[in-house]
């Protein structure tokens, strides 16, 4: 295999990381919107929780992003 293609393939990999923090923010919400159905009171206390959650999973595939890049033109 040649470097470039092995340097593509790995920006690649790097990149697909992005599909997990996609998947990480709709878990985030989805279980957020799930309980507070459950427990309407409950739900504004945690609306901090929710968004540093968000946050986190969407930094982790802003540095997949970055990475992929990195990797792409190094």
């Amino acid at each position: 295999m040649e470097a470039e293609a092995a340097k593509l393939i790995g920006a690649g990999i790097a990149m697909s990381g992005m599909i997990g923090a996609g998947i990480g923010v709709g878990n985030i919400f989805g279980n957020f919107v799930s309980g507070a159905l459950r427990n309407p009171s409950a739900a504004a206390s945690q609306v901090g929780n929710l968004f540093v959650g968000a946050a986190l999973a969407e930094a982790l595939g802003i540095l997949a992003f970055v990475m992929g890049i990195l990797i792409w033109i190094s």
